[in-house]
């Protein structure tokens, strides 16, 4: 018993005299512990101020030097960045539809944000009918001209912006510039010169995991409030709403941060020790919608290189490569069978006319089943760019933030049949126009099994290929990895096109006919098909790349849940 409370509560006055750098306080034990006997109480009082005594001789002056030495560093910060950070009120034409967050226990409960998007970046006030929505976030001064860097999101679709600085100096804002592609825009103010203090930037390319960071916004609109942890992780991605197509696009090389960071902080700063500018905060990883330590900001390196365009030009060109892919794991090493150690991007869907198109990539025309989920497999596999070497797909993405620009042309190292290739590919602007679902086309069903998805040809898809518009058949979508089509030979698509807004496989073969009789579509394809047996050999006449040939096909069963 002696011993439990010596421990105690000697640790109690250690902590208490590390933290405050006071004197050992005078206390009576018996004062904390009444229940204790007097005798007990001296005794517990001696061990304690023995141990004390022991701390102060060996480690208080360091710590409580360390600590000031801290402190002084933070406030330092504080006073050289804060001069910097702005609140950014904006004015939207209608209401949104997820307003606010829960206070309390009793608030109705607001709907899950889909996984890996920005939480709210501010908080909007409740109308009951629709209306202009008011919301909060942060920004930073970028220039003396009275630039105003934040997040696209904190702008999107504002009618109305203020700007107001530390000392409450309040200026009207208009947008000049947005890249939802990474989720940066500019606002101007005028404003004199002389109050406008500029961030200082650093090299987010040379942060390490551990160093100090330091965020400073409007969290929940209490203007200026900086929070200290550290740099957690590096190298994240995040997605972003701009899609082209079926293409959808990320953030790369993003700055993960233990960091508290909250709605409001969007549009703010990270910095280091040093108050320089390491990222722009802009999104959470929480199932509350507030802190829960893991924060997210866009790198230095980025702001860096997109701001200085939405200023010029209102706009920023991402280079482009073209394509939709996946990063090489086991599963699907093995699937391909290649080295179960061999990492890099597979290429799953080239878009038409895209710089890896005219650069002759291919995409995967294969389908395999990994853990009961569909995959596809057999395009060509990137294995570095520019000598740099590609292990997975963020690699790519990294570097051509980091090295690229629209018009230069790289030089991708691929794998194409097990065999290493080069392929020059000149980079083009990414497109900024939205959209459209992803292409699903119907299986057919039956005892016999060819292995294929297919569509009907339609005139659309026929002249898309470079085929006559009157051309019938069933367009080859994608082969089941070990069916009969593909022991065959057959070819699956791997481009992709836009038809009538949506986007469409192209590039596999067409089957025009069976054991010598036309094919008018999938629905004619399948009866002719219901009327052999597994086992049976027949005949199919395909368009392949302008030529038409014919393949022996030996039929199968189908197995359960498996494509024609």
């Amino acid at each position: 018993m002696k011993r439990r409370l010596a421990m105690v509560i000697g640790g109690a006055l250690l902590s208490l005299m590390v933290l405050s750098g006071c004197a050992i306080p005078s206390l009576s034990l018996s004062s904390l512990f009444p229940e204790a006997a007097p005798a007990e109480a001296v005794a517990l009082e001696e061990v304690v101020h023995e141990a004390a005594e022991l701390k102060v001789e060996t480690s208080e002056a360091p710590a409580v030097g360390d600590l000031v030495a801290l402190e002084d560093a933070l406030e330092q910060i504080y006073r050289e960045v804060s001069p910097s950070v702005v609140n950014i009120q904006v004015v939207v034409e209608r209401a949104p539809m997820i307003q606010g967050l829960p206070q309390g226990p009793d608030s109705p409960e607001m709907p899950e944000l889909p996984e890996g998007l920005p939480e709210l970046p501010f908080e909007f006030e409740m109308p009951q009918d629709p209306q202009p929505g008011v919301g909060l976030g942060s920004g930073f001064v970028w220039d003396k001209d009275g630039h105003i860097v934040t997040n696209n999101h904190v702008v999107a679709d504002a009618i109305k912006i203020t700007v107001t600085f530390p000392d409450g100096a309040q200026y009207r804002g208009e947008v000049v510039g947005t890249d939802p592609h990474s989720d940066l825009a500019v606002i101007k103010i005028d404003a004199p010169a002389d109050e406008l203090h500029p961030i200082t930037v650093a090299d987010s390319t040379r942060v390490n995991v551990g160093q100090l960071a330091v965020a400073i916004g409007n969290p929940f609109g209490l203007d200026g409030t900086m929070t200290v942890g550290f740099v957690s992780a590096l190298g994240r991605s995040l997605p972003v709403a701009a899609r082209t197509m079926a293409a959808s696009y990320s953030i790369p090389d993003i700055i993960q941060t233990d960091a508290p960071i909250n709605p409001g902080n969007s549009g703010g700063v990270l910095v280091d020790s040093a108050g320089r500018l390491i990222g722009v905060p802009t999104a959470i990883e929480s199932p509350v919608r507030a802190n829960a330590g893991i924060g997210f900001a866009v790198p230095s390196a980025i702001v860096a290189n997109v701001v200085p365009d939405l200023i010029s030009t209102g706009a920023h060109e991402h280079p482009w490569l073209g394509f939709s892919g996946t990063t090489i794991n086991l599963e699907l090493a093995e699937a391909m069978g290649v080295d179960p150690e061999q990492r890099g991007v597979l290429v799953i869907d080239v878009t038409d006319g895209s710089p890896v198109d005219e650069a002759g990539l291919r995409g995967s025309d294969k389908t395999i089943e990994i853990e009961g989920q569909e995959a596809l497999i057999g395009g060509d596999v990137i294995v570095a760019i520019d000598g740099e070497e590609v292990r997975e797909f963020d690699d790519l993405i990294i570097y051509l933030s980091r090295s690229t620009s629209v018009g230069q042309t790289v030089t991708l190292t691929i794998l194409r049949d097990g065999e290493e290739e080069s392929v020059e590919v000149t980079l083009r602007a990414r497109p900024s126009e939205a959209v459209a679902e992803e292409q699903s086309e119907p299986e057919m069903a039956g005892g016999v099994w060819l292995g294929i998805v297919g569509a009907d040809v339609t005139p659309e898809i026929a002249e898309a290929m470079g085929e006559d518009a009157d051309t019938e058949g069933v367009l080859v979508a994608q082969i089941a990895s070990g069916s009969p089509a593909d022991e065959a030979g057959l070819r699956g698509s791997y481009k992709i096109v836009e038809i009538d807004g949506q986007p469409v496989q192209i590039g596999g073969d067409i089957i025009v006919a069976l054991d010598g009789e036309q094919v008018s579509g999938m629905g004619h394809l399948k009866a002719l098909i219901d009327e052999t047996e597994p086992g049976q050999d027949v005949t199919l006449t395909l368009l392949r790349d302008g030529e038409e040939i014919e393949l022996v096909v030996t039929l199968g069963e189908r197995p359960a849940q498996a494509p024609q």
